[in-house]
């Protein structure tokens, strides 16, 4: 079978940036324009209204920010939706395919996290929060854990994860869990990857927590951040 050429001009065919058939070369110039994977990072826990995108990024303008949604829409990664009555607004959601994403996501996160310029210590959004746990999660060690619901909240954004034999599905929204942590992604890292006491994060009046402390704590030590890579 004769493979044929698309033209930039054929419909959702998108700015060639590269001469070259590689996927790679073509993922750059599907989501490598600045801010457009963090917006698929974003978008991986549910739609989001517009204003809730620019809040979430911090840094970017609403020019910016609508031109790398037209662009995302274009490629089919990104696609408008309507909420239904009462809400009634416009979101910008991924499609079935944008969701497939998250896997290369969480790897290149994973992989960047060995750089020894990696600062765990700048901000953080909550999507990124969450996504983090995804990716550093201990399977092995989490398939030992029992079944629990862990809840978090950050400031207007609720989340509930749910560990089950391994696995740790994340959905935005509350639910009955087992422990709740109220508190800021920042601060959250800082329990989860710095290892700061539940107790003292609570003391500093830096977290409200509510639950099982022990089951909480078994739930922190899932996770790790990776060791840095040795350079030459």
């Amino acid at each position: 079978m004769k493979l044929e050429k698309m033209t930039n001009g054929e419909s959702g065919a998108v700015k060639r940036w590269y001469d070259d058939a590689c996927g790679t070369a073509l993922a750059m110039e599907l989501v490598g324009e600045r801010w457009s994977l963090l917006i698929v990072r974003e978008l991986m826990f549910g739609p989001r209204r517009f204003g809730e995108l620019k809040a979430s990024l911090g840094g970017i303008s609403a020019n910016v920010l609508t031109q790398r949604l037209e662009g995302l829409e274009r490629a089919h990664i990104v696609k408008r939706e309507r909420l239904p009555p009462p809400a009634n607004v416009q979101v910008y959601g991924l499609t079935a395919w944008g969701y497939q994403a998250e896997e290369p996501i969480k790897a290149l996160g994973a992989w960047a996290a060995r750089s020894p310029d990696h600062d765990p210590m700048l901000p953080l959004s909550a999507a990124s929060m969450m996504l983090s746990l995804r990716t550093m999660i201990d399977v092995a060690a989490a398939r030992a854990m029992p079944d629990m619901a862990v809840g978090f909240t950050f400031g207007p954004e609720s989340f509930v994860a749910r560990l089950e034999c391994g696995d740790l599905p994340i959905v935005r929204g509350s639910a009955a869990v087992d422990v709740h942590f109220a508190t800021t992604p920042r601060i959250m890292a800082n329990l989860t990857y710095g290892k700061w006491p539940i107790t003292e994060a609570e003391a500093a009046g830096e977290l409200v927590f509510t639950g099982d402390r022990e089951l909480a704590a078994r739930f922190i030590d899932l996770f790790r951040l990776p060791t840095k890579a040795e350079v030459e």
